[in-house]
């Protein structure tokens, strides 16, 4: 994925740096700075953190917003595909008891089966319809997701100066780094703070 080669990208970036500082001889210095760290190797100065991508996820009141909108709407359409569902076997049954007890003319059962065949087909056609609208809308919520952060990491990272912000999720990505690195509580308090929900009632 994209994100996958930036981070890929990143750290060979960073890998390199470290070989070429080997290579030359030039001493590599480290200035602590508050809750991250500069390293400067064969002049170049680098500006390193990270985010926890799961922490921020669960924290973000945005997103959380949205999870409980399309976990709202994924209730609804269950609810009426359930009812929907109900209401078609209940006229299945009817028919097979009716047809057991020879209710129906040869001519009659057949229009009547027909007309269940295409309600079953309405049926399905219905929850296909359903999943693709769910499915289309989770994908657009996630694209607003991403240009969310990314539009305010822009913003945040003109004071702050980083180099590089690595996405951390599970074992994904980042194997190890020391927390001081670790910059999810601010990006969250920021994006909290930038954030205002369509209602506040």
């Amino acid at each position: 994925m994209k994100k996958q080669n930036w981070v890929l990208n990143g750290l060979m970036a960073l890998a390199t740096v470290g070989l070429f500082t080997q290579c030359d001889g030039n001493k590599t210095e480290t200035k602590s700075t508050g809750n991250e760290e500069i390293g400067t190797a064969g002049g170049a100065t680098m500006k390193i953190a990270y985010v926890d991508v799961d922490t921020l996820l669960t924290k973000y009141d945005f997103w959380n917003d949205l999870n409980e909108m399309m976990m709202r709407k994924e209730e609804n359409a269950r609810a009426t595909l359930n009812e929907r569902g109900k209401a078609f076997q209940t006229e299945v049954n009817e028919f097979q008891r009716k047809l057991e007890n020879n209710a129906f003319t040869r001519e009659r059962a057949a229009q009547e089966e027909a007309r269940l065949t295409k309600k079953q087909q309405e049926l399905q056609a219905l929850q296909n319809r359903l999943e693709n609208e769910i499915q289309q809308e989770t994908q657009k919520n996630s694209l607003q997701l991403r240009d969310s952060i990314n539009s305010f990491l822009k913003i945040y990272n003109k004071d702050k100066g980083y180099s590089l912000i690595i996405s951390n999720t599970g074992f994904d990505n980042l194997l190890y780094a020391d927390k001081a690195y670790n910059i999810t509580q601010e990006i969250v308090d920021g994006l909290n703070k930038r954030y205002k929900p369509a209602t506040n009632k």
